[in-house]
């Protein structure tokens, strides 16, 4: 009880100080646009060619509403915070960045996932883009505890239950204020039918907004899965290595919820790579509300559980593969295909040595078949490796084997193969049987240009 009163008299002081932060803000200006100070608008870039036709049609999720907004976080004019409501009784689930230099609102959220959850209380998942509050200090939290708690007092939810991330610089204290005016508009703006704005609110590098959907058919009626994710630069596996966001309708248990999004981790968002780089800002938060008329999810063994996770696994595989063929100044989407290694540690190795390799990456960019290059890549992974049985293959076409170059080698054929968008190199080491793939992108001069000059 002692515990309960003390963090009961922790939001009553964080209401209290966003009160006062309101009226101040609200002195100071009458919009969000004279708030922020003037910059320079988003530069404008072109679509990825390798990114979908549209943004898919996802399906409303019962018990859940989205918002978007232009707070000036970093652009003038440009969405960039985005937030949604999630009805009481909802069941929330999460995983993070293990990076060591986690930002204020991952470690907020990792620290309110294991509190014990007030009896029906709702929840609420509040994002920006263009400032990461990463490696901000002891500023870092306050910001944190100010957007939630506006967040908290707007839609009367206990602190606890809200939710944030951000994502953009490292470094900058985030102008928390211009977020926490834009409350209020987006708690009275929220819609069942907003969450392709929010997609696009998410978004830094991004060239379009990502989403997927699935459905099954439950005991008594559909359960329906919607997810977004953003992500293009700074991607690489340690948990999902972006921000994503998936909701369901189902009635399942925090526990079970939290199981299925765990196991499915690593096959889909732990198995993507643009650039090697983990970023100190992401996260994967999946909410379930109970609202489908379908039974309670009770038994994972059940079929009706196995159906759920095997869609839940296809939303997140297409979001993750979705964020490779976003990624910044990619031009090729490429499956590293790993077969017969001695051990799974040695697969992963093998197929991550590959697909982050400068030298393999910057030959596929040039369409230039220098299979050399996944040999190397293969000989530095540290995994177990002979020469005279490895095989390398590009698509269908083995180049080398037993030691050497195939005897059916052309030149021209695999040249001719790494002109296409989508390319599969196939590494099959011959000493066991594990198996992995994972998926990446090429290397281009456009990479270059984007991180460059990022913060400017």
């Amino acid at each position: 009880m002692a515990k309960e009163k003390k963090k009961d008299d922790k939001d009553v002081k964080l209401k209290a100080k966003v009160k006062k932060l309101r009226a101040k803000v609200k002195a100071l200006t009458s919009d969000v646009s004279t708030a922020a100070p003037a910059k320079a608008k988003a530069k404008s870039v072109s679509v990825s060619p390798l990114a979908p036709a549209h943004f898919p049609e996802l399906p409303a999720i019962a018990g859940v509403e989205f918002a978007s907004a232009a707070a000036g976080v970093k652009y003038a004019g440009r969405t960039d915070v985005m937030l949604a409501r999630i009805a009481p009784g909802a069941s929330i689930a999460g995983v993070f960045t293990t990076s060591s230099t986690r930002a204020a609102c991952v470690l907020d959220c990792q620290s309110k996932l294991a509190m014990r959850v007030p009896k029906d209380a709702g929840a609420a998942i509040i994002v920006n883009s263009g400032n990461a509050n990463a490696f901000t200090g002891k500023n870092g939290q306050k910001a944190v505890d100010m957007v939630t708690g506006a967040v908290a007092k707007a839609l009367d939810l206990p602190i606890s239950r809200v939710f944030s991330s951000s994502t953009g610089v490292i470094g900058e204290p985030l102008p928390f204020e211009r977020i926490v005016l834009a409350v209020d508009g987006l708690a009275q703006r929220l819609s069942g039918d907003g969450i392709e704005d929010a997609a696009r609110a998410i978004m830094t590098t991004d060239t379009y907004p990502k989403g997927a959907s699935a459905v099954i058919e439950g005991e008594g009626g559909p359960i329906t899965i919607a997810g977004i994710a953003k992500g293009s630069g700074m991607i690489a596996p340690n948990m999902a290595t972006m921000l994503v966001y998936i909701f369901t309708d189902a009635k399942i248990t925090p526990a079970r919820l939290q199981k299925m999004l765990s196991r499915q981790v690593d096959d889909t968002f732990n198995a993507i790579t643009v650039d090697s780089d983990t970023s100190t800002s992401d996260a994967l938060i999946m909410a379930a509300t109970g609202q489908s008329p379908a039974s309670e999810i009770h038994d994972l063994r059940s079929q009706v559980a196995k159906d759920f996770e095997a869609a839940l696994r296809t939303v997140m595989m297409d979001l993750a593969h979705q964020v490779v063929r976003d990624g910044e100044g990619a031009t090729k989407f490429v499956e590293v295909r790993v077969t017969r290694a001695a051990s799974a540690e040695d697969a992963h190795k093998v197929a991550m040595a590959v697909a982050n390799s400068p030298l393999v990456k910057t030959a596929i960019a040039g369409e230039d078949a220098n299979w050399g290059r996944v040999v190397a890549a293969v000989g530095k992974s540290g995994a177990k490796a002979d020469r005279d049985k490895l095989t390398i293959s590009f698509g269908d076409m083995v180049l080398a084997e037993k030691g050497w170059r195939a005897p059916s080698y052309s030149e021209a054929d695999a040249s001719a193969y790494m002109k296409g968008d989508e390319l599969v190199i196939g590494v099959d080491l011959g000493l066991g049987r594990a198996n992995k793939s994972v998926w990446t992108c090429d290397l281009t001069h456009r990479y270059i240009d984007i991180n460059a000059d990022y913060r400017s």
